[in-house]
């Protein structure tokens, strides 16, 4: 039997809930033994570890999420204020820091002869400019660029080094101007030396180049082809490109034309060819054509330059006009200039002294009285005059040129011998007093053009001196009819005597022929004004009168004679006022004339400011200017003899 026990059998054991087992670390359980650290359980009677919780994220991201909006904001506002508010500030800073602007220059119209022949043109040239921003040690990795371009510069472009590095050196601007309209060949010489530069920059990496930022604007230059010839009439160019006297500056709106404009984008100071560029493209100015000859201008250059060298003057002028037109066949002044360099010109020779000096003409004056006595019918031709050798008037006692014995002249032996007292005689019985014929002889000189402007409107133009009668002093009203206390330009006297070959009507002066556009189409000059002065038989009268002057063994032109014409001519000696004390000093000598004198064709007047050395008679030093310049302009013109016989009008008569 099996023995049963009294003790109660073991209890079975339960399992209860299973406990959530603690992580192990996956270092733990793949490497076993490997140096983690194991997993520690609590000891047996201790409690469990406490847990560590972890702080709540979310403030942290609030407050990172308010910074970022924060920033976001002020780039929203500030993209807002450059995009809406000040766009077009920036925009506009933009473009002058990337666009750059510049004038392209009118090509200047010509100015020529009336045969068309070049009195002045214009040539290609360049603006030597520079950008400063690529002469700054940070540009070009050395102090001292600006020094060391200029150095190479200014022997080229003819400037002060100083100040070409001073240009080089100006802050806060990509242009500068070096130089104005330098040849092309200053150009070329600057861009070879800036291509040895830069071949040495290239191949050694210690050598600067220098004259990168050195850059040129095609422009255009004012030339000269014949140096001092017509200077007085043309005048020149000054540095701005604008007309700085004579026809340059009178006509200079018409003969600059219209610059135009090009705006274009630039980086290191070179085109970019791909960017976006607006152009407004010139107008070339208009081509001017003068009524002057250039060889009769030649003539008279010659003649004048010659004379004035020979009697030690201090100037002379000739003029010669178509008697016909009016139109000016050439004016000359001596000393002249050279337009294309004022460096050299005497500033007393600048400008046109035939139409801008004012002096006392003397007796070739005595053209107009004799004009006023015919015309009014107190003389004619053979009216004697007893001309003494001293003649008291006024609070003066009058004398001629020469003394001489008690004259018996004819009127036209007043002319011919000029002699002031027979003058003063023939005009004082213009009127039944002194007063009245004083106002007869004021008309008639007012109706000659003088104390007028000559028409021409040439820049600074003298209308001479001429008083109204009730102002003439006591003296004046005797020596106005013979050429003093009366002032007068060479262009008035040279009109004087074209309107008594002109049939007794004036026509007023003319330079300018007309003018022909950009379009190719010419334009003629408007038509000079004509008045009537003296009749026609009392200009044929005079003409015959100015012959005897030429032709007569006792007439004071003999000198002006010219083999196979017929000349009218009339002499003048003058005292002169010096400009320079406002007193009387030296002489001012003249002739005018004109041939043929019974079908007149062209006038030639001559005057010479106080000649020094030899004779300073107007017949003696001008007449021999007027022949030689007489003699070409009627060849030059083919003007034939006419043939006909003069008059020979008597000189004296016998008592």
């Amino acid at each position: 039997m099996t023995e049963v026990s009294d003790r109660e059998p073991p209890r079975r054991r339960v399992p209860g809930p299973a406990r959530p087992a603690r992580p192990v670390r996956q270092d733990a359980r793949r490497h076993p033994g490997s140096g983690a650290r194991p997993v520690r359980r609590p000891a047996p009677g201790r409690g469990p570890a406490p847990r560590i919780r972890l702080g709540s994220p979310r403030p942290r991201l609030r407050l990172v999420g308010l910074a970022f909006t924060l920033v976001l904001l002020v780039f929203v506002v500030r993209l807002l204020q450059v995009q809406a508010v000040d766009a077009s500030a920036y925009a506009a800073k933009a473009d002058q820091n990337r666009y750059v602007g510049r004038t392209l220059a009118a090509v200047r119209g010509e100015i020529t002869d009336r045969n068309g022949v070049e009195l002045a043109t214009s040539v290609d040239a360049y603006d030597i400019t520079a950008d400063p921003t690529l002469f700054t040690a940070k540009a070009t990795g050395t102090p001292d660029a600006p020094e060391q371009a200029a150095a190479l510069l200014a022997p080229i472009i003819d400037q002060d080094a100083a100040l070409v590095a001073k240009k080089l050196r100006t802050p806060h601007t990509r242009y500068v101007l070096l130089a104005r309209r330098r040849t092309p060949q200053v150009w070329n010489q600057i861009k070879d030396l800036k291509n040895t530069l830069a071949d040495k920059a290239r191949s050694d990496k210690g050598t600067v180049n220098v004259l990168a930022g050195v850059l040129a604007e095609p422009t255009n230059k004012r030339v000269y082809p014949n140096g001092e010839l017509a200077a007085g009439i043309l005048g020149w160019v000054n540095a701005d490109g604008k007309g700085g006297g004579g026809i340059e500056q009178q006509l200079d709106e018409d003969l600059a034309g219209k610059d135009g404009k090009i705006r274009y984008a630039q980086s290191g100071g070179r085109l970019v060819p791909t960017a976006g560029s607006a152009e407004t493209p010139a107008v070339a100015g208009s081509d001017v054509e003068l009524t002057i000859d250039r060889d009769i201008q030649w003539a008279a250059q010659n003649a004048i330059t010659q004379q004035v060298k020979t009697s030690h003057a201090d100037r002379g002028y000739v003029v010669v006009q178509d008697t016909r037109t009016g139109q000016i066949l050439a004016m000359a002044n001596s000393p002249g200039f050279d337009p294309n360099d004022l460096s050299k010109a005497n500033a007393a020779a600048l400008g046109n002294a035939a139409v801008q000096d004012a002096y006392e003409p003397g007796s070739t004056a005595k053209v107009m009285s004799m004009a006023a006595v015919l015309q009014e019918n107190v003389a004619t031709p053979m009216t004697h005059v007893v001309v003494p050798n001293r003649l008291h008037r006024g609070d003066r006692l009058f004398q001629d040129d020469v003394d001489h014995e008690t004259w018996n002249l004819t009127l036209n032996g007043v002319l011919a011998k000029s002699s002031n007292i027979g003058t003063i005689l023939a005009t004082g019985q213009l009127g039944k007093t002194q007063p009245e014929a004083n106002r007869v002889l004021y008309s008639y000189l007012r109706k000659f053009g003088i104390g007028s402007s000559t028409g021409l409107g040439f820049p600074g133009e003298t209308r001479g001196i001429l008083a109204p009668p009730e102002k003439w002093s006591t003296s004046q009203q005797y020596t106005i009819p013979f050429g003093q206390g009366v002032s007068i330009n060479a262009v008035q006297a040279a009109s004087v005597y074209s309107t008594i070959a002109n049939g007794g009507v004036r026509v007023e002066p003319s330079l300018v022929r007309g003018m022909k556009g950009a379009d190719g189409r010419f334009t003629p000059a408007a038509k000079p004004q004509e008045s009537r002065v003296v009749s026609e038989r009392t200009a044929k009268t005079l003409a015959q009168m100015l012959e005897s002057v030429v032709d007569d063994r006792e007439g004071t032109g003999v000198a002006a004679r010219i083999p196979g014409y017929r000349v009218a001519g009339k002499t003048g000696t003058a005292n002169r006022v010096d400009p320079a004390t406002g007193k009387y000093r030296g002489y001012t000598s003249s002739f005018a004339g004109f041939a043929p004198a019974d079908n007149p064709r062209v006038t030639v007047y001559c005057a010479i400011q106080n000649a020094t050395k030899g004779s300073y008679y107007g017949g003696q030093i001008c007449g021999p200017v007027f022949k030689q310049v007489m003699e070409f302009a009627l060849k030059t013109l083919q003007v034939p003899p006419t043939g006909a016989a003069a008059a020979k009008l008597p000189v004296t008569f016998s008592p």
